[in-house]
């Protein structure tokens, strides 16, 4: 009796582990299966990102690059007038992402005796009135009405404006903000980090307005103030990689740049002779004291984009621009002679 006890209390151990090791291998398969059509939670890659959704909560790991790659995966689907928190476009960077869904809700918005029905996520008042279209005066007033009209209506807020008389607006605007870059030797070469993020500024101006027969007609600016300055965004470069000199080409190699660039042969010599006392013809020619640069040595180099968008690299663009600028002194033998009286042109 012992001895057939004991191997019952064996087989029944047994069966127990059997169908534990079955079930366990049953819920890993499925949780691969899930992960595998969406989230990829095997990835290194791989974020806990939490969304909040009308109360709500969801947490799931992805590894989605961006919200709304990673609203997708999700399956919440987000309709017109629904605002994600952080813009579908932000990059997933860091654990523990948290996403808002706000959904958006029927608004009532009662003008005098013109309802406006919006869909809006907003609660902040300016935003409901600038989406119904509605120019709110400063003394206005706005509140929240009980809905008198469920039947109509349905379940809405309601916002009712009320006119003071008010003949003024105040308009908020944004001071956009500037990019300073200075230079940082210590840095790699041709490489740049934010050293300060650039700030958006607000201000506030305040109009005048006209009506006629009860409409608006104009605006008139009052005055206007600045309620927070902007902050420039400041950058640091690298120093620029250096410049290996190109070989001084022949005489016919830089005649027959000069010939596509445009040059006639009866201004040819002079061209060839004012282009080799300034830079040898080398299209990187470089003065280390004022920085003019390439075969018409302009300065600053960059005026030469107005012959092409190649014209750091390019000889004939180079010669083109030259060509150019030669007219100011009468065409190539007029800045020739100029250069021999002043040594430069």
């Amino acid at each position: 009796m012992r001895l057939s006890k004991k191997v019952d209390r064996i087989l029944a151990i047994s069966v127990v582990g059997i169908f534990v090791l079955f079930f366990g291998c049953l819920i890993k398969f499925n949780s691969k299966s899930t992960f595998a059509e969406g989230e990829a939670f095997t990835s290194n890659e791989a974020k806990f990102v939490t969304f909040y959704d009308n109360g709500e909560r969801l947490t799931v790991k992805t590894d989605a690059k961006t919200v709304g790659e990673a609203v997708s995966r999700a399956g919440i689907i987000v309709n017109s007038g629904d605002i994600v928190e952080p813009e579908v476009s932000s990059e997933i960077n860091m654990d523990n992402f948290f996403i808002n869904i706000y959904r958006a809700r029927p608004v009532v918005v009662q003008d005098g005796a013109v309802d406006k029905y919006i869909m809006t996520a907003s609660f902040d008042y300016k935003t409901i009135m600038k989406e119904a279209g509605v120019t709110i005066y400063d003394g206005d007033e706005i509140e929240m009405t009980p809905n008198t009209n469920f039947l109509e209506s349905g379940v809405a807020s309601v916002y009712q404006v009320k006119r003071n008389g008010g003949r003024t607006i105040t308009v908020e605007e944004e001071i956009p903000f500037t990019e300073r870059t200075e230079q940082d030797p210590s840095l790699e070469p041709e490489t740049s980090e934010v050293r300060q993020l650039g700030e958006v500024g607000t201000k506030r101006i305040y109009y005048n307005v006209l009506y006629v027969d009860g409409v608006e007609v104009s605006r008139e600016m009052i005055r206007e103030e600045v309620v927070r300055e902007p902050v420039e965004r400041v950058v640091a470069e690298g120093p620029k990689k250096p410049v290996t000199p190109s070989v001084r080409p022949g005489t016919e190699t830089c005649e027959e740049w000069a010939r596509e660039a445009g040059v006639s042969e009866y201004d040819l010599p002079a061209a060839i002779d004012l282009i080799y006392r300034e830079s040898g013809c080398r299209v990187d020619a470089t003065n280390v004291y004022s920085g003019a640069y390439g075969i018409p040595q302009a300065l600053p180099g960059n005026k030469m984009a107005s012959a092409g968008a190649d014209w750091e690299t390019n000889p004939i663009t180079q010669i083109r621009w030259m060509s150019g600028y030669v007219n100011r002194y009468g065409g190539w033998y007029g800045a020739l002679n100029f250069w021999y009286a002043h040594g430069w042109y």
